[in-house]
């Protein structure tokens, strides 16, 4: 049937899908390209979000790349991974054609009409004898918006299954509930030139310049003389340089933040017009009574002083004060209640909605705000909810599909639908540009769990993840710098990446995959204005009309490069002015102090701290830290460690940090091999001596596969991210 379609079909997916020499991926080159030897695209690493120009040959393949100097986000300026965003294009173990596993166990190629009958008839056999929730798919914060887009449309209009959801669930949960409940939408306030316009900048578990070093260098470009505050349990990178480091106790941070409202409230340095815009002030102030610095002490780790001291530090009169966290708040069991805490702070002091000011959340992937917006996963498209009856009109009338496909309930998150395939009640799994089987939350529970699923998918750029290594069917998939679309940062810019390298073999575009998925399938009808990711961008702007997200403003791609980018909102009739005088180009939200809640005012909202899920014990009596290693790694090292350059910027294997004195007790030198043990799994380290970590605690960079088998599956019950910043370990000198 496949084979048929492509021979048959004459339109524009032909031209896509078929490889013809001097053609540009599996699909022509774009003529915007045509006339100029260089073009843009936005990184595709962390939510930076910055520009790079990419430098072509005759042919327009990509040769090198440099930062963008114009761009409003870098500045001229990239990290390491940006300088070397094309090396993991060339990797030898690319995906370049469909895998399926055969009666012996093994992955061997195929082509693409198997592929797809092969991945149409076992979905639909298992959705035939278990219904739709017994397929499930995992995606990702980095790929296109239009294709998590597409992706979760096929999935829940075209399919007709409803389980599935992003990996951005890692990352950003937590801040997208805390706005979402604080201000009545997913809305970072922020814009970064926020950075360059603060008195004071809080930056609490967030360490910039190894996560977002782009983001630091705009810190140090602030001509204020700034203090910046650095709160976290290390003497990070970032710490070390800061004006000052509160190095609490970890998962102190929530009775930090309460006890600061507490002196806040008590010593009277509110905003009584930023709380007038307000709900709930008066049941916060009665709930701060127990939360004075005397009572948070012994909680947070400092002194009655210190806390008092910080208190004036961030409700100083006439000072712009803004707050930015990152992984060290959204990586907690509590965490939602610990940003909401940051948001409480800012609303009583009036420091939002003006320059220099704003609880702010820095995104980690690089389109995990489109996935947020755009991916049907645990909001309805175009930043609607599925709950409401309006709304999926709404979006049925504008895609032109039956109001009956869309859903009405919610899909489970991450943690429940891996706890739905243990159990046996998701049979069918895909894996969308991911690798759980290596980042996951006590990732060992992964290799228990395939044992019980029917059938495995996972769609990706490389054979040889984890993930992949464990899927019945392999497709290859085309990455960053080998498809167009658009990635939406941190400060709700969006960005445009673009095509500029051949995809190797028969991999093709995941947009290409769900076309021809949506074929197979029988549903391709419902798509047919799906023709390109531009297409899709203008449906999905379409969408957007009325919602806080609306950017139906933008005619297409080529308005979103002159304008260097563009910020949500930009609805209709804001116009596109010249773009170098335009105070367009960097914007913050609520400045006239109206949220998006039924009220238009914003909620205080609060609980007490829990306890720690696993704190140590005689057993296991060091608690052990994760987190960025180096600004050279990246998550799961897929793309970084194809990098001979990248490699030699960071530890090829996986290391402990461990404070001196603690080294000493244990007999440890530096470069010893250490075995670290959890309740869930174990691995052997080096020892790095580190005075920089507290002692009784330790730290472990995320990146290296081993150190997901130790961590603890504890989630926040609001947001449902996982914990994955502490839990309870022990250490043992290896060969013991």
């Amino acid at each position: 049937m496949l084979s048929r379609f492509l021979k048959q079909h004459t339109g524009p997916l032909t031209r896509d899908l078929v490889q013809e020499p001097g053609h540009f991926g599996l699909g022509k080159v774009p003529s915007r390209l045509m006339p100029s030897s260089t073009t843009t695209s936005i990184c595709g690493y962390c939510a930076t979000g910055c520009q790079l120009k990419i430098h072509l040959d005759e042919n327009g393949n990509a040769i090198n790349l440099s930062p963008q100097a114009g761009y409003p986000v870098n500045l001229g300026m990239a990290c390491p991974k940006g300088w070397q965003a094309l090396d993991p294009l060339d990797s030898p173990d690319r995906a370049t054609m469909p895998l399926l596993r055969d009666e012996s166990g093994k992955l061997v190629e195929t082509d693409w009409t198997t592929a797809m009958d092969v991945f149409t008839d076992r979905f639909k056999k298992i959705q035939a004898e278990h219904g739709r929730e017994s397929v499930a798919f995992l995606s990702t914060g980095q790929i296109p918006f239009e294709e998590m887009a597409f992706l979760g449309c096929l999935f829940k209009f075209g399919m007709g299954f409803l389980h599935c959801d992003a990996n951005t669930r890692q990352c950003m949960a937590t801040a997208v509930t805390a706005y979402k409940q604080s201000f009545g939408f997913d809305a970072p306030p922020a814009t970064y030139a926020d950075f360059e316009e603060s008195d004071v900048i809080v930056l609490i578990g967030a360490n910039l310049c190894i996560a977002h070093p782009i983001l630091w260098q705009r810190v140090m470009r602030n001509p204020r003389n700034p203090k910046i505050i650095v709160i976290d349990p290390r003497a990070t990178e970032t710490a070390q340089a800061a004006t000052q480091h509160v190095s609490l106790k970890p998962k102190g941070d929530l009775a930090l933040l309460y006890a600061l409202a507490h002196c806040v409230l008590r010593d009277g340095r509110v905003d009584a017009e930023s709380l007038a815009r307000t709900e709930g002030i008066e049941a916060f102030a009665d709930f701060l009574k127990d939360y004075s610095p005397a009572a948070m002490a012994e909680k947070t780790g400092l002194t009655v002083e210190a806390i008092e001291a910080l208190a004036l530090a961030v409700s100083e009169p006439g000072k712009r004060v803004s707050w930015w966290w990152t992984m060290g708040v959204n990586q907690s069991h509590e965490g939602v209640r610990t940003a909401q805490a940051i948001i409480n702070l800012c609303l009583m002091t009036g420091n939002i909605g003006k320059p220099g000011t704003g609880p702010n959340s820095i995104t980690g992937q690089c389109n995990a705000m489109g996935s947020r917006l755009f991916s049907n996963t645990t909001s309805l498209v175009g930043g609607h909810d599925f709950s409401d009856s309006a709304h999926r009109e709404k979006v049925a009338s504008l895609l032109e599909i039956p109001l009956e496909t869309i859903p009405s309930d919610y899909s489970m998150a991450y943690d429940e639908i891996l706890a739905a395939a243990e159990s046996g009640k998701i049979k069918g799994l895909w894996i969308v540009a991911t690798n759980p089987f290596h980042s996951w939350i006590d990732s060992g529970r992964l290799a228990a769990l395939r044992e019980k699923l029917e059938f495995l998918v996972v769609q990706d750029m490389y054979h040889t993840t984890e993930s992949a290594q464990a899927a019945d069917l392999v497709l290859p998939a085309a990455g960053w710098g080998e498809k167009d679309g658009c990635f939406i940062n941190s400060e709700r810019r969006i960005g445009t990446l673009k095509t500029v390298r051949k995809a190797p073999g028969q991999a093709l575009s995941d947009f290409r995959i769900f076309r021809l998925i949506a074929h197979a399938w029988g549903c391709d009808e419902m798509f047919a204005k799906w023709t390109n990711p531009e297409a899709a961008f203008k449906l999905l702007r379409n969408l957007t009309k009325d919602r806080p997200c609306d950017i139906t403003g933008i005619e297409d791609y080529e308005m979103i490069d002159r304008m260097g980018g563009i910020q949500w909102p930009f609805s209709e009739g804001m116009g596109d002015p010249n773009p170098i005088i335009s105070n367009l180009r960097s914007r913050r939200l609520f400045e006239d102090g109206i949220y998006y809640t039924p009220s238009g005012k914003a909620k205080f909202l609060f609980s007490p701290p829990a306890a720690m899920p696993e704190p140590p014990d005689f057993e296991f009596p060091f608690l052990m830290l994760t987190g960025r290693g180096t600004s050279s790694q990246w998550h799961t090292q897929t793309r970084t460690a194809k990098s001979d350059i990248l490699k030699k910027l960071y530890p090829e294997n996986v290391y402990l940090e461990i404070h001196p004195a603690d080294a000493r007790q244990y007999r440890l030198k530096e470069g010893d091999a250490v075995t670290v043990r959890s309740r869930r799994g174990e691995l052997t380290a080096a020892v790095y001596l580190a005075p920089t970590v507290q002692r009784g605690q330790i730290f472990i960079p995320m990146h290296y596969p081993e150190v997901n088998k130790l961590t603890h599956s504890a989630f926040d019950p609001h947001s449902r991210q996982p914990n994955y910043k502490a839990c309870a370990v022990a250490l043992v000198r290896a060969g013991r």
